[in-house]
């Protein structure tokens, strides 16, 4: 057989270059620690870059292949770490700034980090544990100083990045080369590695380019941390595209985001349903407030509301895009999107189908499996463990003997339970670990929060299963209430009563003032579970 075509690695270098060469002018807006905004081009902050990827050798000693810490809010430096460590050939370790001590610990010696870049307001928390480190040898304060702060070999950024020339020319990183460590938010055990090659990140970019309208008249801004799950991926595809990239930096707050939408305009923007559950609430108290930019939310992380889908279409005319992923999975994998026969159906069959998690992006493959192991049918009743493959899917867990129970004969276990219907669409009923069984039989802890949550009184609400005498477990309802509102528990069963099973009805709904959270955002169902394992058979 001939040799067809050539060979060119699948390198992230190549998409920066092109991106830089045609959109030198595309702005980049950075809200800073100290919550000033800085403006900037791609053509400026290519020379930055260059010189960031030079120091990062010639200044830190980072070897071809070392890792970069960084402990950062969604900015421009934080940008400028991914592409210098990217186009370098250094490995971008994001750090979960919202860890336990020994957790950060831990990820930090497992990934053998040799510097860690930290923003200011962030350099307390990483002071904390900076001794606990084994291979960390300098501290980068991402500003303009370094004095003041307690952490040894401090340098400050601007200091660092002044100091040599910019490297011409990216070397020749190979495409099965790690640019990215990501470590999951299990809520049990050490977090679990995974490396991101150039080759799976350049394959998850241009895939999502394929489903995501981003062009270089867009406004993209990542709500979703850059320090977990490398923002899904914002970040490389709006650079890619030319798009103009707001950084949000660490006011998250509701009225912080709608000011930046307003302000800058921004088009497209990505983050867990906690934060767009927040910016409903912010609206829905604020109608002069303009979001008319604003043409899609990217919502995955956990559940998206059906009700928080309806709304912001009613409301404000802006599409929600259920999207589903995981740190393994690089992690966008299925994207809810209307086909085109579905435009002229009624509005609620279409809520029907932007509710599921979607369909898989393209060049991926799912299927779902029964205990055993056996393939289940694609036809909206059939439910089973979701399964998946394809070339930006991890094939194991950095250096971890967990690896074995996770992926199996190609596929990766994602301990989703799901139904998948005949079009295609992925319906997630729970996660594995959270599936209640009562008396042998099972109930979506997701649906129940889904109708939950469509009660105009109720902004957040999640189900456990709790330890129950007779039926082993049953649910329990947890609800924080809208601001302002009353409602009962009463009110709450009848709400379901039409709309779920009798036997699916939550034994109590219980008020409290707020949802246990992880460090990405979705509600902590371990923790609520642990406090509240024996409120139904405690006296």
């Amino acid at each position: 057989m001939p040799h067809m075509m050539d060979d060119f690695p699948l390198r992230m270098s190549t998409l920066y270059d092109q991106a830089v060469r045609l959109y030198p002018r595309s702005e980049i807006v950075s809200v800073e620690s100290d919550g000033s905004v800085f403006r900037t081009d791609y053509g400026t902050v290519d020379g930055r870059i260059r010189r960031l990827a030079a120091a990062l050798e010639s200044e830190l000693g980072v070897p071809y292949g070392g890792a970069v810490g960084t402990f950062a809010w969604n900015n421009l430096r934080h940008h400028e770490l991914y592409w210098a460590t990217a186009n370098s050939g250094r490995i971008c370790h994001t750090l979960n700034i919202r860890l336990f001590p020994e957790q950060l610990t831990y990820i930090v010696n497992h990934g053998e980090d040799q510097v860690i870049f930290v923003d200011p307001d962030l350099v307390d928390l990483i002071a904390q544990v900076a001794d606990t480190f084994d291979t960390v040898r300098a501290f980068v304060v991402m500003g303009d100083s370094a004095q003041g702060f307690d952490l040894p070999n401090a340098i400050a950024y601007e200091d660092l990045i002044s100091r040599v020339d910019p490297m011409s020319e990216w070397p020749d990183v190979g495409e099965g080369d790690p640019l990215m460590y990501c470590y999951t938010s299990g809520t049990t055990g050490n977090s679990k590695g995974v490396a991101y090659t150039h080759r799976s990140t350049y394959l998850h970019t241009i895939s999502n380019l394929a489903n995501l309208p981003i062009s270089a008249s867009d406004n993209v801004l990542p709500v979703v941390p850059m320090f977990h799950a490398s923002a899904w991926g914002f970040t490389f595809m709006a650079t890619v595209r030319g798009a103009k990239i707001t950084l949000p930096g660490p006011d998250l707050s509701p009225q912080g985001l709608v000011n930046l939408f307003e302000s800058e305009s921004v088009t497209i923007s990505a983050g867990v349903p906690t934060v767009w559950i927040g910016v409903q609430e912010y609206l829905a108290k604020h109608p002069e407030a303009d979001v008319s930019s604003i043409r899609s939310f990217v919502c995955g992380g956990s559940a998206v509301p059906r009700a928080m889908i309806d709304w912001y279409h009613q409301n404000r005319d802006i599409t929600v895009i259920h999207a589903w992923g995981m740190t393994e999975t690089n992690p966008v994998a299925t994207l809810s999107l209307l086909k085109p026969e579905m435009q002229s159906w009624a509005w609620e069959d279409q809520l029907d189908v932007l509710e599921t998690q979607g369909t898989p992006v393209p060049g991926l493959e799912i299927k779902i499996v029964d205990e055993a192991g056996n393939s289940l049918p694609h036809d909206g009743e059939a439910f089973g463990e979701l399964l998946i493959r394809g070339p930006w899917v991890a094939a194991e867990y950095y250096n971890d003997p967990r690896t074995a129970a996770s992926f199996q004969d190609g596929w990766l276990r994602t301990g989703d339970v799901c139904k998948i219907t005949p079009e295609g669409y992925v319906k997630i009923t729970d996660r594995a670990k959270d599936v209640i069984k009562s008396g042998g039989e099972w109930i979506s802890s997701l649906d129940l929060e889904n109708e939950l949550m469509a009660h105009p009184d109720v902004v957040e609400a999640t189900v456990v299963g709790v330890n129950h005498e007779k039926w082993q477990e049953r649910p329990v309802a947890f609800v924080v209430a809208r601001q302002g509102r009353e409602v009962t528990e009463s009110q709450l069963i009848e709400h379901l009563r039409p709309r779920v099973a009798k036997w699916w009805l939550p034994d109590r709904v219980i008020f409290i003032d707020e949802i246990p959270k992880t460090g990405t955002g979705k509600f902590d169902k371990k923790v609520v579970r642990e406090r509240y394992m024996n409120v139904l058979t405690s006296d």
